[in-house]
């Protein structure tokens, strides 16, 4: 009779266990490190950054934003393809180009194209509606002592 009540009991855990273990939900699938610096400049596909509504732009510490007040910045990201394109870039920026992500360096960006700011490491970052872009275009880079420099760009999300 015990032996009957053990197997029972046995039995009892068995399907208990079998039917916990059905209805756990499976986790999500957890993103890249590479994936998630991608939505910082693109979101889930394409974002729009500004300096109009606040944003604002320095050169060497000095106020440039006037000089800048129609820039924005298009980053798109669809599966493998990473293209930008920019408006008002007053010769640091390419109207449209690629960019990629600097390596190991999941905080930077580099855009291609002519213009100074291409092919430099751009340092981003973004907290919610806000972008942050900081680079230095060198004297050998520039075409103009005037375009030399350190910039920063804050820039709101359209």
């Amino acid at each position: 009779m015990i032996k009957h009540l053990l197997k029972g009991f046995l039995a009892l855990t068995i399907l208990i266990a079998a039917s916990a273990c059905g209805s756990e939900t499976p986790e999500p699938d957890q993103k890249t490190p590479e994936q998630l610096a991608i939505e910082e400049l693109a979101d889930d596909g394409s974002a729009t950054w500004t300096v109009a509504q606040g944003g604002s732009v320095t050169k060497d510490g000095a106020n440039q934003t006037d000089l800048f007040n129609g820039f924005s910045i298009t980053f798109n990201a669809s599966g493998q393809s990473r293209t930008y394109s920019s408006s008002n870039g007053q010769g640091i920026f390419d109207a449209s180009g690629n960019w990629s992500l600097a390596g190991s360096n999941l905080d930077r960006v580099i855009l291609t194209g002519d213009q100074p700011a291409s092919g430099e490491e751009i340092q981003f970052t973004r907290n919610q509606n806000n972008l942050r872009l900081s680079f230095s275009i060198p004297m050998p880079n520039a075409r103009t002592n005037a375009v030399a420099g350190s910039y920063v760009f804050e820039l709101t999300k359209e």
